[in-house]
């Protein structure tokens, strides 16, 4: 094998290959990157064995096929460091990749290509395609809420749900749950519930950089597979029930506040300042058109401030993790915010006071 490419082609797919590769495995294969080249066109594979990513790019004329694997760390350091704008010549020679550039010349260890392991394929059930600016959107909104190495694994990942019309996601840790709906032309001929695990959703998060290019989404009985015009996704699937997350979502809430999510957001930052480092507590004391957020900690340090906000009603005192919060108003757009509330015992739900997709619902605190 032997080929010519720019380092500037390469580069991209290559780190966004190497991102799926672990540092620490148990397979050396597993720490390199499959390079097949055929005729002009140029594909990376990395794996871990639960999610896999393949990067295609084209070399120029004149180049030799073959395939090989590279330590995918090494070999992306490597182009890294390369000027821009520089070459990039590889060429296979017993056993050994060498790399040039310029004046600089690498030699790399390789293993045979016929080790590396690909995963499997499993019958499709559904499929659908999106704009990735779509699928951005649904992913950015929610994922902040997975679970991270809870023992409940399959709160470790995300639902993705297709009915008709619909595609919904939907991310809980247990103590928030975030919910974001697309409607898009989706057949399906029943309601189709997977989980994606929280690697598969960061690696493809990462890929989503064309916002108005199309993917195509393939689910299969254990598998996802994303394809776009760059690069192909597949990840396993969580084996596992999601909870129902209708039940989750506060039905009779009769106390709602309307208010600027600027104010509110840099209101709830600063009283965090002077929570409790570990439990994060903050108190919110509702009133006629006013919202009072009241902060404490083990050292009777105290932080208060008060926000004019749309309301009416009865008095509240609720007590809620502040992070939480902020992290609901970091993803939501729109000038204003919508929060319902019924009781100090049950749970909030925020969202868009004009027409939005997403709902969040946090869990109050006993402080």
């Amino acid at each position: 094998m032997k080929f010519v490419i720019s380092r500037d082609a390469l580069l991209k797919p290559l780190s966004l290959v190497s991102g799926v590769v672990e540092r620490r495995q148990t397979l050396p294969i597993l720490s390199n990157v499959l390079v097949v080249l055929d005729g002009q066109s140029l594909s990376l594979t990395g794996t871990d064995l639960e999610v896999e990513l393949v990067g295609r790019t084209i070399v120029e004329a004149g180049a030799e096929p073959g395939e090989t694997t590279l330590p995918a760390r090494k070999f992306l350091d490597i182009c890294k460091s390369l000027p821009e704008g520089s070459d990039i010549k590889l060429e296979i020679d017993e056993g050994k990749a060498v790399v040039r550039s310029g004046r600089s010349r690498f030699t790399l260890s390789t293993l045979p290509a016929r080790d590396f392991p690909s995963v499997e394929e499993s019958q499709s059930s559904s499929e659908f395609v999106v704009k990735q600016g779509e699928l951005k959107r649904l992913i950015d909104r929610t994922s902040f809420a997975m679970a991270q190495q809870d023992v409940r694994y399959y709160l470790n990942g995300m639902l993705w749900e297709l009915s008709k019309d619909v595609f919904r996601v939907v991310a809980t840790d247990g103590h928030r749950l975030a919910m974001c709906s697309l409607e898009t032309n989706i057949d399906v001929s029943e309601p189709t519930q997977v989980i994606l695990p929280r690697k598969g959703v960061t690696e493809l998060a990462r890929l989503l950089q064309a916002e108005d290019e199309e993917i195509k989404v393939v689910i299969g009985s254990n598998h996802l597979r994303a394809t776009m015009s760059d690069y192909t996704f597949t990840s396993k699937l969580v084996d596992g029930k999601f909870p129902e997350y209708s039940r989750v979502l506060p039905k009779s809430s009769d106390k709602i506040v309307v208010g600027s999510r600027d104010e509110l957001r840099q209101a709830f930052a600063r009283t965090a300042i002077l929570s409790n480092e570990k439990y994060r507590g903050i108190r919110l004391v509702l009133s006629d058109e006013s919202l009072q957020i009241l902060a404490n900690n083990p050292e009777q340090e105290e932080a208060e401030e008060v926000v004019s906000v749309d309301y009416a009603g009865d008095s509240l005192e609720v007590g809620f993790n502040v992070s939480y919060l902020l992290d609901v108003l970091s993803v939501i757009s729109g000038d204003t915010v919508k929060l319902s509330l019924s009781d100090p015992n049950s749970s909030a739900l925020l969202e868009e006071a004009e027409d939005g997709d997403s709902l969040y619902v946090v869990m109050p605190m006993r402080l």
